[in-house]
């Protein structure tokens, strides 16, 4: 069967059509608006331009459906939604608008989905997950294929782009800001306490962007997924607002996240605190997340 799943992130708004074939899926198609959920969040709550910007694409994703007759579809939310203030009101709304039913996940079920999803394609039994979203961070740490201990801790690189930095890219005190906040954060994850990983698996649109950025200043293959953790503290440094940029070093943003250059050195922040904080050595990016994980736990495995 068809199966239409769109994900309402806090950055992203993405469709992603699979066929489901027994307990084999199949990606057909994606599509996505960068719409900046998170950044509509004003003292906790969210903005009626947000409301109505998610209105606005979610109407487009179902003319697409319904143009092929896709009838099966399942629709969730995560961190910019589930953490407003008016959370029940925004998504009521949303739903009467559009006549899609939409499930808000908990920080522990994307976690979960996340971890799902990614361990399909990793090759390690034991190790550690990151999804740095843009308004929520999931942290995994799985042995034998199974998850010993997962988190949600509340920072994202569009919520971090919003609150501390003032221009397109962030200046070295905002970064050092950021930096500060992000291992405040950590540090109370305690059950997290001691963990150590020679590398770290990520997933999502900040690891997958962060790694064509690095794979374009290092000169590496566009197929390279791994990227070596001491090196994230050279991007940061080379695209703060107060440093001057060459043209090569624009023409490799441009090329490698013209959606998410306003959030990508915000989430390489944040990579680089997990990368120190848990003394891995690279980070490999893995292209199947919570949309896989959500597809296998909740569609197949019902």
């Amino acid at each position: 069967m068809l199966h239409g799943i769109i994900d309402i992130g806090s950055n992203t708004v993405r469709m992603a059509i699979y066929l489901i074939e027994g307990s084999h899926i199949e990606l057909l198609l994606k599509k996505k608006h960068t719409v900046g959920l998170a950044g509509y969040l004003r003292d906790g709550m969210m903005q009626q331009q947000g409301i109505d910007k998610a209105v606005e694409i979610l109407e487009e994703f179902k003319s697409f459906l319904a143009t092929f007759r896709i009838t099966n579809v399942s629709a969730f939310t995560t961190a910019a939604l589930r953490n407003a203030k008016n959370s029940r009101e925004a998504v009521s709304q949303i739903e009467e608008r559009t006549g899609l039913k939409i499930r808000v996940i908990t920080g522990d079920e994307e976690a979960t989905f996340d971890f799902i999803g990614a361990t399909r394609t990793l090759q390690s039994e034991d190790g550690l997950l990151i999804d740095i979203g843009g308004g929520s961070t999931e942290i995994v740490t799985y042995r034998n294929r199974k998850i010993e201990y997962k988190t949600s801790l509340p920072m994202g690189s569009l919520a971090f782009r919003t609150q501390y930095v003032a221009g397109l890219l962030p200046t070295l005190t905002e970064c050092m800001q950021m930096e500060a906040v992000a291992e405040e954060i950590l540090s109370g994850a305690t059950e997290f306490a001691g963990i150590q990983v020679d590398g770290i698996a990520g997933i999502g649109g900040t690891v997958k962007g962060a790694a064509a950025l690095y794979n374009i200043l290092f000169n590496q293959p566009a197929a390279n997924t791994r990227m070596e953790t001491k090196r994230l503290r050279t991007i940061i440094g080379d695209f703060v607002s107060d440093h001057e940029l060459t043209q090569e070093m624009t023409i490799a943003l441009m090329r490698a996240v013209p959606d998410r250059m306003h959030t990508i050195i915000p989430g390489l922040v944040i990579a680089d605190v997990l990368a120190r904080r848990f003394k891995a050595k690279g980070i490999t990016y893995s292209d199947s997340g919570v949309r896989e994980g959500y597809i296998y736990d909740q569609i197949i495995g019902r």
